[in-house]
């Protein structure tokens, strides 16, 4: 298992756009992939998990992936973050 700990730097935070691109580039990858936050963790896949967090520009969170390609996903979804899109 891998994981990085990842903050928010979109203005929105993780609303229905942004959330839906992380759903899009999670969905690429085979592995399972969580995003905790808290005692939080929902699946990096659902649409609706992701935007139960309601995660804000500036919070903090974890990615964590478990398959064959989870650094790949990893890596994936930090650029997606860092970017400031989602």
């Amino acid at each position: 298992m891998t994981s990085k700990e990842l903050t928010i730097k979109s203005e929105e935070g993780l609303q229905s756009r942004p959330a839906a691109l992380l759903v899009q580039v999670a969905s690429k990858f085979a592995s399972t992939i969580w995003i905790e936050q808290g005692s939080k963790r929902v699946n990096a896949k659902s649409i609706m998990g992701i935007l139960s967090l309601r995660l804000k520009k500036g919070d903090s969170f974890f990615v964590a992936a478990k398959g064959d390609d989870e650094e790949a996903a990893i890596e994936a979804i930090a650029r997606l973050i860092d970017t400031g899109v989602a």
